[in-house]
């Protein structure tokens, strides 16, 4: 039974992980048997944005313990995790990965990357261990492995593809219900609600990315 990381960036699309893309992951993972290991970095997210109003309210709160909502809980902080403990990482998109885990949402192609994001990303690439990033999650993934020229997929947006080959990665079109595999860093993305356009085309392409992980930590 494969041992899979979930690296989580806050609870709600617009300042934290994408819930409909952090739920499909779990239910996809349990589903294949792989035993899901949730993770966060413990710091305050970037800013706390009413998803009703999509306004920024005046007020803290942290990634780690707002990712523990979709974890119910039962979640790692990022910085007690190592690669050794898992056979592959899951990056879920939303706002939270380009505004917490790194900050490509202001910088773009100069985008850094949280120090604990970063360390374990390359800690799994130099072990041959794969990652599956979705949505605009790729983005942090190239920011981090911008010297190897990772290969992934956003999607179609030309901004942002942009961006990913400006940071030194080399950008695929694909469509939603599909995925890109860079075969020789073992690197898995779908677009997801980069496209869209509803939970149901999503849900095909982070299945199969969720499958080409696993089949991955067994090659």
């Amino acid at each position: 039974m494969p041992r899979i990381g979930v690296l989580l960036s806050g609870c709600g699309v617009y300042d934290g992980t994408e819930i409909h893309e952090a739920v499909l992951t779990l239910l996809a993972l349990d589903r294949a048997g792989a035993e899901i290991v949730c993770m966060a970095p413990d710091m305050e997210q970037y800013h706390v944005i009413n998803h009703l109003t999509q306004e920024v309210m005046n007020e803290t709160r942290n990634v780690l313990v707002e990712s523990a909502r979709i974890a119910r809980g039962n979640i790692k902080n990022l910085g007690e995790v190592s690669a050794d403990e898992i056979d592959g990482l899951i990056i879920p998109g939303g706002f939270g990965a380009a505004k917490n885990l790194s900050d490509f949402a202001f910088r773009g192609p100069d985008a850094t990357v949280h120090p604990e994001v970063k360390r374990l990303i390359r800690e799994l690439v130099e072990a041959g261990k794969p990652i599956g990033a979705i949505c605009i999650a790729p983005a942090v993934v190239t920011a981090a492995l911008s010297d190897i020229r990772p290969e992934v997929t956003i999607g179609f947006d030309e901004a942002t593809a942009s961006a990913i080959e400006k940071m030194g990665g080399v950008h695929h079109n694909c469509p939603v219900h599909d995925f890109h595999v860079d075969e020789k860093h073992k690197i898995v993305t779908t677009p997801a609600y980069m496209l869209g356009p509803s939970i149901k085309d999503v849900a095909m392409g982070i299945e199969k990315l969720v499958n080409k992980v696993i089949e991955l930590c067994q090659s």
